[in-house]
């Protein structure tokens, strides 16, 4: 499936290598008014080409929007807009149907459509298809913040270098707005250089490397979500899970609370005038599925870029035998810069399902 939502649902399509990509969103509201330079700067962030830590294959990743959107303005029809391709190197990618490459769905996909995938950079498979995914919460993020909700996200960890995390119970909203607008986001931001030394390391080497995110969200009103199969952690998961490299996610304390006694982990509520609030923040804003009024915090584990250059072993599907292969072609040698602002808008998508799925939206 490459849909996903049931109140507000998009429909993503396209390949890496095809004529183009994009997204249609059902389910927005009405006479929303979108600045598309905020957008387009979202859709900068992630953006190829612009840096060593990326893919050197240039992008313009203009949106071209075909409905929905009449002077800047949401109309309440489904809004789809298509980014075209415009710098394909196909020949890059001959060959994969045979010799798939480790770590990727070559091989996976093959079996599963009897050969027919596209294989061309990735194909549907690429993260190539997270560029419409921005455009979708670029849009839904600006609508969020009219309501007091903002989205930010920083590089957790490049390897084994690690940046500050979120001080959970109370987050700045200079801090917010400083992240969300970065290309290389770090609250810490002394901890850059050495990150992009790892990065520049594993390029010139031909490897890659992995990371984790951190995302929070604020202005999130108590009372979101639901128990059991809808709650919070359920629905920002379904949508995190379809960015290509999520291999993980956690939520407040996560993984660490589970060392921890309750009498360490519970968070303890008091009165702040009339808002009930947490003095620390270990269940990352969300109790029994449900938004607590608290930041929303959660991390995300990103695998390294399974293309690299250095030879590997694989099969050949042909002649049924064991091989090699070294992979060409255009890949960032860390996926984690630029799928930051990928996070925060696959975020930015859940708080707004989550919203009209209670009627605050």
């Amino acid at each position: 499936m490459s849909s996903w939502g049931n109140y507000v649902k998009i429909s993503v399509f396209g390949e890496s290598h095809g004529n183009g990509i994009g997204i249609v969103i059902d389910g927005l509201p009405a006479g929303e008014k979108i600045d598309m330079d905020a957008l387009l700067a979202q859709m900068g962030r992630r953006a190829p080409g612009k840096d060593k830590a990326a893919t050197p294959r240039l992008e313009k990743d203009l949106p071209e929007i075909l409905s929905g959107m009449l002077d800047d303005t949401t109309t309440g029809a489904p809004l789809c807009a298509v980014i075209r391709n415009t710098n394909t190197r196909s020949q890059d990618y001959s060959g994969l149907m045979i010799r798939p490459r480790p770590g990727h769905a070559d091989y996976t996909g093959s079996v599963r459509y009897g050969g027919f995938n596209d294989v061309r950079g990735g194909g549907h498979f690429s993260a190539r298809l997270t560029a419409p995914i921005v455009f979708a919460g670029a849009v839904c993020r600006q609508i969020l913040e009219r309501r007091g909700i903002k989205i930010a996200a920083h590089i957790a960890s490049i390897g084994s270098i690690n940046d500050e995390r979120f001080c959970g119970a109370d987050i700045p909203d200079e801090l917010m707005e400083r992240l969300s607008g970065a290309v290389f986001g770090l609250i810490d931001q002394s901890r850059e250089e050495s990150m992009r030394a790892l990065i520049e390391e594993c390029r010139l080497s031909g490897d890659s490397i992995g990371g984790t995110i951190e995302c929070a969200i604020t202005g999130m009103p108590a009372g979101a979500g639901s128990p059991m199969f809808y709650g919070i952690e359920n629905v920002i998961s379904s949508v995190i899970f379809g960015v290509p490299a999520v291999k993980g996610i956690e939520f407040g304390s996560g993984f660490d609370g589970s060392a921890l006694r309750g009498s360490e982990n519970n968070d303890e509520f008091y009165y702040d005038g009339d808002t009930v609030k947490t003095r620390t923040n270990n269940h990352g804003g969300i109790l029994g599925g449900i938004s607590s009024g608290m930041p929303i915090i959660f991390r995300t584990a990103m695998k390294p870029t399974p293309s690299i250059a250095r030879e590997q072993k694989t099969v050949d599907l042909e002649e049924k035998t064991d091989t090699v292969i070294s992979v060409k072609g255009r890949h960032d040698p860390c996926i984690v810069v630029r799928a930051v602002p990928v996070i925060e808008s696959a975020a930015a998508l859940a708080v707004t399902e989550l919203l009209k799925e209670v009627g605050k939206l």
